[in-house]
């Protein structure tokens, strides 16, 4: 026999929300309600399931403007940290992407590999108030003939920072993170990985 499915419409939770009778518990506490209660009572008591992370996953990332130069440059390569960034945005403009390894990262040619260092610690180092080592190069034009900077940043010294991530423009799909102390490696797809607290 064929279980029945609880439905729920969005229209319905939004009139709950509107009337101030809308039951909204975090995924922890979701996932102890379904322990308790079974799985189609949660879903019927239950309206939303606030789920949050900010963990280094695909596309995540910061967009950071570095500030003009005296000469002005046009970044066409740039690293933060040994990490490259995106340059190809405005003359000043990086992204930088929390899953982009150091540059001199060996990856997986040791397999497993360590990734030791990549973009989601630049950003932490930014957040922590630390200095974080900028270089940028440029193929130097008359408007922009500075062809390489070198200089040392921290998060407040930057004209402009925002985390971002780009594919939830277009996008959204289900996100898992690992608290454990081990680091996991997805067995289906052995590029993917999480790392312990």
């Amino acid at each position: 026999m064929a279980q029945k499915k609880v439905k729920r419409t969005i229209e319905e939770i939004n009139r709950k929300i509107k009337q101030g009778k809308v039951v909204v518990v975090t995924a922890d506490e979701m996932a102890g309600i379904v322990k308790k209660k079974g799985a189609k009572k949660a879903a019927r008591e239950v309206d939303v399931v606030t789920t949050g992370t900010f963990s280094p996953m695909c596309s995540s990332g910061a967009f950071i403007n570095f500030g003009h130069t005296r000469p002005a440059i046009k970044a066409s390569k740039a690293w933060l940290n040994g990490v490259p960034a995106y340059a190809g945005i405005a003359a000043v403009d990086l992204f930088i992407g929390v899953t982009e390894p150091a540059e001199d990262d060996p990856l997986n040619r040791v397999h497993p590999g360590q990734f030791k260092y990549g973009g989601g610690h630049v950003i932490h180092d930014l957040v922590a108030g630390k200095k974080v080592n900028l270089k940028a190069t440029a193929y130097g034009t008359d408007c922009y003939p500075n062809r390489e900077i070198r200089k040392r940043v921290t998060l407040e010294e930057l004209p402009y920072a925002v985390l971002l991530d780009p594919r939830n423009a277009y996008q959204n799909y289900n996100c898992a993170i690992n608290l454990s102390k081990k680091t996991i490696i997805c067995p289906k797809r052995p590029s993917i990985r999480t790392w312990g607290s």
